[in-house]
């Protein structure tokens, strides 16, 4: 089975976080915010937009007036011509969370980068290299056999990645296959023992979400008031600067964006899009902490401000050799 990659994945004694994690639009700032405000904390980021300049509308940045005085580390920390893989990401968090607990505050982090965060958690699992002639015959094989036949074939051979990965995700059904043609191994099996194994931190960590018709309203909402916003004036700039061949640009929302500034797909039409490819997104985050064993509980937003889960927060900042 593939080993483990760096970062590593031995415990840090000393180093304590608390987690919130879960699908995009639930909430999640919000309730960091006010715990950091309570508890004396700071935020991490974990949110693979919010990390570039000039990605602000569109990746819901908190402003300086909803954060209130917390400090939140790791937003605006590239340019969006960088690449930012997980690797580099955890290597960010970890100095980020260092120097917050060397003020003996508590490191909140919080975002829905599911890869990110487990590499931040867990460490990474190390798999070979693209192999680009393996990776071209696989994909020649999806335009001509189709996404079903592709998704129903790693079905056969890494039930575990299948179950995680929706038909139409070309990149991370190629990817498994690819990944298990090198190696005779599932990836899925892989990623499952992994983590299984021994944590990089001692963290409590919440999934935060919403009821999906709840959800689904809150989506819209968010999505109406980002174009209101003038969403479609910072896409516009973005263009304007960089062209359209900008890595982050394909992220939800700045995609649809993009179709509608240089495509002339019809701002109604847009709008619907968006939304329809954030629920979409948000379906995949759902499925990536279901299985996750190291999520103490899923609660919705709300539920961190009751007596329970205060108490559990508490304590478990009381217990932090932080203090």
């Amino acid at each position: 089975m593939p080993q483990n990659a760096d970062p590593g994945s031995s415990e840090r004694p000393g180093l304590d976080i608390l987690v919130l994690a879960g699908p995009t639009a639930v909430g999640k700032t919000a309730q960091a915010i006010a715990l950091a405000q309570k508890l004396g904390g700071e935020l991490i980021g974990a949110d693979s937009v919010q990390v570039y300049r000039g990605f602000d509308i569109g990746a819901s940045k908190p402003t300086a007036a909803e954060l209130g005085g917390v400090t939140h580390h790791l937003i605006d920390v590239r340019e969006p011509t960088d690449r930012l893989d997980a690797a580099g990401y955890a290597a960010l968090a970890d100095a980020a969370i260092a120097e917050v607990a060397r003020r003996g505050k508590l490191p909140i982090v919080v975002g829905g980068t599911g890869l990110w965060l487990r590499a931040l958690l867990r460490g990474l699992v190390a798999v070979p290299p693209v192999d680009q002639a393996l990776r071209a015959r696989l994909e020649a094989q999806w335009d001509a056999a189709g996404s079903g036949a592709m998704h129903a074939r790693l079905q056969a051979v890494d039930p575990l990645s299948a179950a995680r990965i929706h038909p139409n995700d070309k990149l991370r059904v190629v990817r498994a296959l690819e990944v298990y043609e090198q190696t005779g191994q599932p990836l899925g099996a892989a990623r499952h023992e992994h983590a299984l194994g021994q944590p990089r931190y001692r963290s409590l960590i919440y999934v935060l979400d919403l009821p999906q018709r709840e959800h689904r309203e809150r989506v819209q909402q968010r999505v109406h008031a980002m174009l209101e916003a003038g969403f479609a004036r910072e896409v516009a700039g973005l263009l304007e600067r960089y062209g359209s061949g900008l890595r982050p640009l394909g992220s939800v929302g700045y995609k649809q964006l993009v179709a509608h500034l240089c495509d002339g797909i019809p701002l109604p039409d847009t709008e619907a899009a968006i939304v329809r490819a954030t629920l979409i997104y948000a379906r995949r985050q759902r499925t990536w902490w279901s299985t996750d064993p190291s999520v103490h509980c899923q609660v919705r937003p709300e539920a961190l401000e009751g007596a329970e889960r205060q108490a559990e927060i508490e304590a478990f900042f009381r217990t932090s050799s932080l203090r």
